[in-house]
């Protein structure tokens, strides 16, 4: 059975509306702020306005003394709780690793860390508590930017950490890397910064901890992309709790964009204190907080140089990136930078020649790990900038010079130079002339040049883009440096009555899972898809899991899920065969029937066959009662969905202003499940890239005081702000699993910054424009025509 066959359309490609919505937006979902539990108290943290700082003294008399508190407690309380840990390390280099504490007891390395808690009967007073209590610090020096926290001069954050170096990391042959640029008719050099981002998911986040002192067990709800990864962490790493007696719930999860994977201070910290005080505690926090302490995203300060020959043959390519990681390491704060950025630097060019060198630091702000795309962005918008660039100095179209680079479909499975494993399959040229077909390419050069004349600057940009889905490999991503497994699990039952139950180790929010997921099921067992209900997110009541990121929930968790429900047909026609009384070797399971091949009106409906089997009174010989399979799915290899958007922007050389004229996609995830589904994934990402391009900056001041820390600093963009988009896709089914996927979830994302900011600079090329650092502003537009 090949990918493209594996999988007969009766649901499946179907375009219907996700399932999950109508409880979400008519108000009846369940998010963790909605959970309620009796004599629950609340929690606030103190928090630093330091960016560094020596803790002298924390006197909470009075804080204490205030009617309503439970409660006040400080770090020196939580040593037993151990520092979060580092579980995904920059490979093969060493890791100077710091993970911050629950409240840091001797000195605070970024605005907004943790001093003391306050636990009241409402979160009002214990907010007001948080006043009184007095904190005397000794200010010190601070450092924010990736570059300088690196010189002889610099504060040092950590001891363990000289220069403030977490690591120094490599990929590729710097020597072959650097002749190549000797040898090459023209070496184009460049400063590329990929600015800091805010994830600003609609809920921030949160935790309620329940400590039972007559089972000793703990219960934690946490809006969370991997309840069992952060149960596994509590218990292993953190708190020292038997894994067996703790047990996390993640209710409805109001986005999350990457920034919930991770383990955070308030999950062993509500633990703790609920066992402490005897109640339930919640911690929910506020807007605020969110911005200064949940993870940023990007933050790349970037050198690189790239040769090519002058027919336009990349020939060599040469990057040497900062990586700021924050005061201290989040969970997987290390393979970002190297493992997802480092090894897909060529994106879809067939470089001979690269070499790429990061180093991980640490600065006085908030921790940087996975935002949306994750170390993908990062790599694409580089690599597609510089395409452009050196378009611009070759005299060459830039979508020529896309085609004289891309890897070719005959050389799949490609292995790049840097290490990356081997890109699945892929025909980069075929989505290339679907985009420049719709957006008629040759006819907007002659409009553009014609609106030239007449005073109207409009620019095109382009963007071809690869990236690697379904992170998991478990050998693979170890011998990168993740500390565990990344395989998994589905369980998939069968009631009496034919209904049927999945329970994923996967944690959608937002992705649409119940909806594909169920179409899925109807298929492969010729069930009503009303009769399938997709549940996840209680570790209690679900296989363990390693969680929704990286677009692995389908690739991974689905085809995990299809396993099963090939265990579950096999058994059928076993069963079949013995109620029919003939050779399971001629048995047929077609749309919910099992028969024998040639005789499909004398057969056993699905349903027919479930009760049987839940019944168990009359089964063949050795064959267990109850249709209940569980399997675990260990991928191969990653998939490497691809694509190339293309945007159309005006700029307004007297005012800098710019309108988004057209926005194009073409992307290609293999076989679709709900290509409803993956277009609204592809609106969603390109939005944040869009975001990224023009609005959003994460901006710290020499003090380390985040000036960029409200909604009425951060610029996010509404609904209005971003142009309708017209998509299409390309289909290449991926050999690497059975239902030839590849994920959807990142591309938007991973294609988006550089095409709009390809366009930028292409509008702005008759003022000598070559480059810009984004987010392209009305004022720095404007300074970019007028300062030329």
């Amino acid at each position: 059975m090949t990918a493209e066959t594996a999988l007969k359309p009766r649901m499946v490609g179907r375009s219907i509306k996700r399932r999950e919505d109508p409880q979400l937006i008519t108000g009846h979902g369940n998010y963790l702020d909605d959970i309620k539990l009796p004599g629950m108290a609340h929690a606030a943290i103190l928090r630093s306005p330091y960016a560094h700082a020596n803790i002298k003294s924390i006197d909470t008399s009075q804080a204490a003394a205030l009617p309503g508190v439970i409660g006040v407690y400080t770090g020196n309380d939580m040593l037993d709780i151990n520092p979060l840990p580092y579980a995904w390390q920059a490979a093969g280099v060493p890791n100077n690793a710091n993970g911050p504490r629950v409240l840091a007891s001797d000195a605070v390395h970024y605005v907004g860390e943790g001093v003391a808690v306050v636990v009241a009967e409402d979160r009002y007073v214990a907010r007001d508590a948080l006043d009184l209590v007095e904190v005397d610090y000794e200010p010190l020096p601070t450092v924010v930017d990736a570059e300088l926290t690196t010189h002889p001069d610099a504060p040092q954050l950590h001891e363990n950490a000289p220069n403030n170096i977490v690591f120094d990391w490599s990929c590729g042959d710097k020597e072959k890397a650097v002749a190549g640029l000797a040898q090459a008719d023209v070496v184009v050099s460049e400063r590329i910064i990929n600015q800091r981002l805010i994830p600003t998911p609609m809920e921030t986040r949160g935790a309620l901890g329940r400590y039972d002192p007559g089972t000793d067990e703990y219960t934690l709800w946490i809006t969370s992309q991997a309840p069992h990864v952060h149960k596994l962490i509590l218990s292993a790493f953190v708190m020292g709790i038997p894994e067996q007696k703790i047990r996390v719930i993640s209710p409805n999860v109001g986005g999350a964009f990457g920034a919930k994977i991770f383990m955070y201070a308030d999950y062993p910290m509500v633990l703790w204190l609920s066992k402490k005080v005897g109640r339930p505690v919640k911690y929910i926090e506020d807007r605020s907080e969110n911005y200064k302490v949940t993870t940023h995203g990007r933050d790349h300060v970037t050198d690189v140089e790239v040769g090519a020959t002058k027919d336009g043959k990349i020939t060599s390519l040469r990057v040497q990136t900062y990586a700021n990681l924050g005061a201290y390491l989040s969970t997987a704060a290390g393979g970002i930078p190297t493992t997802l950025y480092g090894r897909i630097i060529n994106g879809v060019y067939d470089i001979p020649n690269i070499y790429c060198n990061v180093k991980g630091v640490y600065t006085n702000t908030a921790m940087v790990d996975a935002y949306r795309g994750a170390g993908r962005p990062e790599a694409s918008y580089l690599i597609e900038r510089m395409m452009d660039r050196v378009a611009v100095e070759l005299g060459v179209d830039p979508a020529e010079i896309r085609r004289r680079n891309f890897i070719q479909p005959d050389q799949f499975p490609y292995q790049n130079v840097i290490g990356q494993l081997p890109y699945d399959s892929g025909n980069y040229e075929r989505a290339l002339d679907r985009a420049l077909e719709m957006v008629d390419y040759a006819n907007f050069r002659k409009e553009q040049a014609e609106a030239r004349k007449q005073g109207c600057y409009l620019g095109l940009g382009i963007s071809s883009y690869v990236e690697i889905c379904g992170v998991a490999p478990t050998a693979w991503i170890m011998s990168e440096g993740w500390g565990a497994g990344l395989w998994e699990s589905a369980n998939v039952k069968v009631h009496l009555t034919g209904k049927v139950v999945v329970t994923t180790g996967t944690m959608p929010h937002g992705q649409g899972v119940e909806t594909t997921f169920a179409q899925i099921v109807a298929d492969e067992l010729g069930v009503p898809y009303e009769d399938v209900e997709i549940e996840y997110g209680d570790t209690s009541g679900t296989p363990f899991g390693y969680g929704t990121y990286g677009s692995r929930s389908l690739v991974v968790g689905g085809v995990a899920m299809k396993k099963s429900l090939d265990k579950i047909k096999a058994k059928v026609k076993k069963i079949a065969a013995h109620l029919l009384e003939a050779n399971e070797a001629d048995m047929v399971f077609e749309e919910g029937k099992a028969f024998v091949k040639g005789s499909p009106d004398n057969g056993k409906t699905f349903a027919e066959i479930a009760a049987a089997a839940a019944v168990g009174a009359n089964l063949p010989e050795g064959v267990e009662p109850f249709l209940d399979e569980t399997s675990y799915y260990d991928p191969p290899n990653c998939t490497f969905p691809f694509g190339t958007h293309i945007c159309i922007v005006e700029v307004d050389k007297d005012t800098g202003r710019l309108d988004l004229k057209r926005y194009i996609a073409v992307d290609d995830c293999g076989n679709q499940i709900n290509p409803l589904i993956v277009e609204g994934q592809i609106h969603g990402g390109i939005a944040q890239g869009l975001a990224q391009a023009l609005y959003e900056h994460a901006v710290y001041d020499e003090n380390g005081q985040l000036l960029s820390g409200t909604l009425m600093d951060y610029a996010l963009p509404t609904a209005a702000m971003v142009p309708r988009y017209e998509t299409d896709s390309t289909v290449t089914p991926s050999p690497v699993n059975s239902m030839g996927v590849k994920g959807a979830g990142e591309a938007g994302t991973i294609a988006s910054a550089q095409a709009v900011m390809n366009a930028v600079v292409d509008a702005l090329s008759p003022f000598g424009v070559k480059h810009m650092q984004m987010p392209a502003t009305p004022e720095r537009l404007w300074k970019a025509i007028h300062n030329k």
